[in-house]
């Protein structure tokens, strides 16, 4: 069945992996570099909409690893893909199913797309690197490049094998999901049974903003996988969706 254990290690290997195209394009994250710029961008979403009413922000980690789409079918999970160019991307369905946190099967029968990170945890990356040296193998220049040799792999039995993990972060058609903020979405997840990260805040200040950075540079070495910045959305949905995006970026 479906949800059976057994579904976790694939027993076939693909000589290719197959291509995918996502029906909503999974765009990229524009960078900005210091406060200033930070202020700058949020200067021009305020002046971009006719309420006058400060908007409230979500920050949440940049987490360094994949793109991750995964695809439900009445709450059963169907398909997960990669990325690519934000248009087509791989299809990684039989190695995402032996990655233990990507639930099978939801408690909803939902039929809904979820996006998220996957990675490979800082302990998993230092016990690959040591197996590998041990073994003759070249090693993996960190844990992003290890991850995403690890989700592409041909034979899903290496993937399980990887001890990889996700975060999942976004819903595309949240409407179907009931929520109206990207806090609300983040809950909803969690309680789908996803792994979502748990160090997400809600900020309606440069001041919380400033701290919020502040402590997670702080302790970026400390966590147990790798980071490459700080995300900040809109937390309305509605909002994110009026203000839009570019070719490239939301």
């Amino acid at each position: 069945t479906p949800d059976s254990p057994t579904q976790r290690v694939g027993g076939q290997t693909d000589t290719q992996l197959a291509k995918v195209t996502h029906d909503i394009p999974m765009l990229s994250m524009g960078d900005v570099f210091s406060v200033d710029e930070l202020h700058a961008f949020n200067e021009r979403q305020q002046s971009n909409l006719s309420d006058t009413a400060p908007i409230e922000y979500d920050l949440e980690l940049k987490i360094d690893g994949l793109s991750l789409s995964l695809v439900y079918e009445n709450g059963r999970l169907v398909q997960a893909s990669t990325r690519g160019n934000g248009v087509i991307g791989e299809d990684i369905t039989a190695n995402a199913m032996t990655i233990k946190d990507i639930p099978h099967q939801l408690p909803e029968p939902l039929s809904l797309e979820f996006r998220g990170e996957c990675y490979m945890p800082k302990e998993s990356f230092v016990k690959l690197n040591a197996e590998r040296e041990a073994n003759g193998q070249p090693v993996f220049a960190n844990p992003r490049n290890a991850a995403a040799g690890s989700l592409r792999q041909l034979d899903p039995q290496v993937t399980a094998r990887r001890n990889l993990a996700t975060f999942m972060y976004y819903v595309p058609e949240y409407e179907k999901l009931g929520v109206t903020t990207q806090e609300e979405a983040l809950q909803r997840m969690r309680d789908l049974g996803f792994n979502v990260n748990p160090h997400n805040q809600t900020i309606r200040s440069e001041e919380e903003l400033a701290k919020y950075i502040d402590e997670y540079t702080a302790q970026r070495d400390q966590l147990a996988y790798g980071i490459d910045g700080i995300v900040e959305k809109v937390n309305d949905l509605q909002l994110q969706t009026k203000l839009g995006n570019t070719v490239k970026v939301p």
